[in-house]
């Protein structure tokens, strides 16, 4: 019985320095960005982003794949540096954002680098134009923390995947004379993100009487 409870404690402990060693980082939308690349025509690569990242990551950063992510993107502010395809893109033909407005990922699980050079995939739910789909992101690089003049933690990640737009009903195109698509289903798809960790807030002073 006692070394059941032995281990018990020392289970308890673990987890409580565990939990106290992780923490929230919030996205900074400032200095985050959602970019897209598509195939235009066969012959060129069309490319645009999203204006509004926001959401959190929930954990260590030394201990990765316990990380629990949930990412947020405002549809309507994709943005190809052209007026008139971008009323398109966020019509019903792609992204409906009237109807759908959000993108939004949340993590199911995140894998381990098989060796120290291999890369973290975070496999979860990506809700795009109303459908939900398991996807995997490539962890391509995580930057060392960098503190700020408030005490606050800075760290840079960078990810990427490849989708097929058609699984997500974002299905318009035209077959071309030639053969072919005038917008090609793959999409390549890069995130950047800078997320920030509070420092801290120091612990109210006694009120000695």
């Amino acid at each position: 019985m006692r070394s059941k409870s032995l281990s018990l404690i020392l289970l308890l402990l673990t987890a409580t320095a565990s939990f106290a060693q992780s923490g929230t980082w919030t996205i900074d939308g400032a200095h985050s960005s959602a970019r897209f690349s598509v195939r235009h025509m066969m012959i060129s690569d069309a490319s645009g982003r999203f204006g509004t990242v926001s959401g959190t990551i929930v954990g260590d950063p030394k201990q990765p794949q316990n990380a629990v992510v949930d990412v947020t993107i405002d549809a309507a502010t994709i943005n190809t540096d052209q007026a008139s395809r971008d009323k398109h893109l966020r019509s019903p033909d792609f992204f409906d954002v009237e109807k759908y407005p959000t993108i939004t990922f949340k993590s199911k699980k995140v894998l381990a680098a098989a060796n120290k050079n291999g890369k973290l995939k975070v496999v979860g739910d990506l809700t795009m134009h109303g459908v939900t789909k398991e996807v995997v992101l490539n962890v391509d690089s995580i930057s060392p923390q960098v503190k700020d003049a408030r005490g606050g933690m800075h760290m840079g990640i960078k990810v990427s995947t490849k989708l097929n737009r058609q699984d997500f009903g974002v299905s318009w195109s035209k077959t071309m004379d030639e053969g072919g698509l005038m917008v090609a289903n793959e999409v390549d798809v890069m995130i950047d993100l800078e997320v920030v960790k509070k420092a801290p807030e120091a612990p109210a002073a006694a009120v000695v009487k």
